[in-house]
């Protein structure tokens, strides 16, 4: 029985290993972080590798875009970016020092004869394996020149044994599994092959991924046996659902990283969020980065699938938009306000720009919106140029005795010498009452005249905000014939 050998360093270093063959998926990102909090938590490096081998699917543009949202999460790695397509020699080098060992051997099975085998098993009820023909074989049995595959020697007795940080012990009959191919006939080194080598070669001690990787951890423990290496410590978590229970996928919404920065979600946020998805720390669900490093490890780890809420992500969203200090918020804002869709509707930087008129009306604006965008949405009347483009709804709510109202308001206003929230709510209340109107007769008007929109901040902290200039000019673009 084959024993689970644990890698022997001292200093934990975990790897990211994702292939560029698209966005950065959500669960990518997920592992990412969870690789990133557990060498943080024990003072160690993570790595990350860029596993490329896929020539035909793998892009720059991928690997560019799977950098970018790591930066804009905060998951910063240690050392140079390794490309495992740069690493085929060593790979090779690897496989025919298992060849010169006798712990793998050439197969010269013909792709008909691998068909034939595939339709023998498939017709019998059995999976597809190869059989074995050339485990014991001669290769000079075999015509001259013919090409050839390298095949690990499987274990023929017993079980490979993984002992998993997560999902527990994990026998795999040794019958179950066949001689894979660590080579392919063309010289490239498998996808098996490949992981083996390059986490050896870069120290890694903790291998933690997703549990679709799990029957993996075997064929590759077998290879580290059979190259007398320790195996690093293996943790396969658990796969992200979306809320019907099935696979994260494109219809329960948006699965790429890239996509919640752009639908206005912060990295503090997506930090928090992902963390508690397969981890967890008591009942705790808000926690600074700092608490998740503190925390971390994998006994608050589950083996079931996590489900991904948007609306829960959104709540929490609102939680850390409130809470952030002002400046930091405002930061963040800046650098998030490129990858918005609304982006234009506000000038960057925000500081050379209405500073103060965005800062007063800041505590409103960061109450009533749960994202990035939707702030950047109810901010914008802060820099709109006049006459205000207005909205269809916020139209129809200046009718003729609606701006009558708002003509005598504006004569109120022009002839007040303060222009407070507390001065100016006074002389709109009174007037509701003077002329026996409801206050919501006169604010929804008043709203649409200074914002073009049916929502914004509270009406005076919109007042307060465009100051005595900007509100009058704005009133008066409304009553004036």
């Amino acid at each position: 029985m084959s024993q689970s050998g644990h890698a022997s360093s001292s200093r934990v270093v975990t790897r990211f290993a994702p292939s560029p063959t698209g966005f950065l998926h959500i669960g990518g990102a997920r592992t990412a972080l969870f690789n990133w909090l557990y060498a943080k938590s024990h003072g160690g490096e993570m790595r990350l590798r860029i596993e490329d081998t896929d020539r035909e699917r793998s892009t720059r543009e991928a690997v560019d875009a799977i950098l970018d949202s790591m930066k804009w999460l905060d998951l910063t790695w240690d050392g140079p970016t390794v490309y495992q397509s740069e690493r085929a020699e060593r790979h090779a080098e690897v496989a025919h020092q298992l060849l010169a060992e006798g712990k793998a051997y050439r197969c010269f099975a013909t792709p008909e004869e691998l068909t034939a085998m595939r339709e023998e098993a498939k017709a019998a009820g059995k999976p597809p394996r190869y059989d074995g023909r050339w485990r014991d074989r001669d290769p000079s049995e075999a015509p001259e020149g013919a090409p050839f595959a390298v095949r690990i020697k499987t274990p023929m007795e017993g079980a490979t044994v993984v002992e998993d940080a997560v999902q527990g012990t994990v026998k795999t009959p040794n019958k179950d599994i066949d001689d894979f191919i660590i080579l392919r006939s063309d010289g490239t080194p498998t996808y098996m092959l490949a992981v083996v080598v390059d986490d050896h070669d870069m120290g890694v001690t903790h291998a933690i991924r997703g549990d679709d990787h799990l029957t993996n951890a075997a064929r590759q423990s077998i290879i580290y046996d059979a190259l007398g290496w320790d195996r690093p410590i293996f943790a396969h978590i658990p796969l992200i659902h979306g809320p019907d229970g099935a696979k994260l996928s494109k219809r329960h919404g948006a699965v790429g990283a890239e996509a919640y920065r752009a639908d206005g979600f912060l990295p503090e946020t997506m930090r928090n969020y992902l963390a508690r998805l397969g981890w967890a720390h008591g009942d705790d669900e808000i926690f600074s980065t700092e608490q998740a490093i503190e925390w971390f490890g994998f006994d608050g780890m589950g083996k079931s699938a996590a489900r991904f809420d948007v609306k829960k992500l959104t709540a929490l969203n609102a939680h850390y938009m409130r809470s952030m200090d002002k400046d930091a918020f405002v930061s963040a804002l800046e650098t998030s306000l490129p990858h918005l869709p609304n982006h234009e509707a506000l000038p960057t930087p925000l500081e050379r720009a209405k500073k103060a008129a965005f800062e007063s009306a800041l505590p409103g604006l960061r109450e009533r919106a749960r994202t990035l965008v939707e702030l950047v949405d109810s901010a914008k009347f802060l820099f709109a140029t006049r006459p205000l483009a207005m909205e269809e709804k916020a139209a129809s709510l200046l009718t003729d005795e609606a701006k009558a109202h708002l003509a005598k308001l504006h004569a109120l206003y022009s002839e007040t010498t303060g222009w407070d929230a507390e001065v100016l709510e006074t002389i709109t209340k009174t007037y509701a009452e003077e002329n026996e109107v409801k206050l919501g007769a006169i604010a929804q008007p008043l709203r649409a005249a200074l914002t073009g929109s049916k929502t914004s901040p509270g009406i005076y902290d919109v007042l307060i905000a465009l100051g005595r200039k900007e509100s009058l000019a704005r009133i008066g673009d409304q009553t004036t014939p």
